[in-house]
């Protein structure tokens, strides 16, 4: 494996899956003319899936984000339906006594 792409996979392998990453040793172990055919394919793939982990992971914390959210969204309504309840109660109270 050429230097430069052997660095963009050893900088990326926290990202890579161990599968790929044993693809890797095993393209490396071939002769040089079938690695030069395989590298091209075998960087979009490392850069597919690498790419793909951090879609997932933007999307996770956005789901999290996303939970949370709705959490105080929901507390937001009962604390609004608590303070709607009590004010029509008041306002019952109220209206009782003017009938008195």
């Amino acid at each position: 494996m050429s230097s430069a792409a052997s660095a963009s996979v050893d900088a990326k392998q926290d990202d890579v899956p161990s599968d790929l990453l044993e693809l890797t040793q095993a393209i490396e172990s071939l002769p040089i003319e079938q690695r030069i055919r395989l590298l091209p394919s075998l960087r979009r793939v490392t850069e597919s899936s690498v790419r793909r982990r951090r879609i997932l992971s933007l999307v996770q914390e956005a789901l999290g984000q996303l939970r949370l959210d709705m959490k105080y969204l929901v507390f937001d309504l009962e604390a609004t339906r608590r303070e709607r309840d009590e004010f029509q109660r008041r306002l019952a109270d109220i209206a009782g006594d003017e009938i008195e």
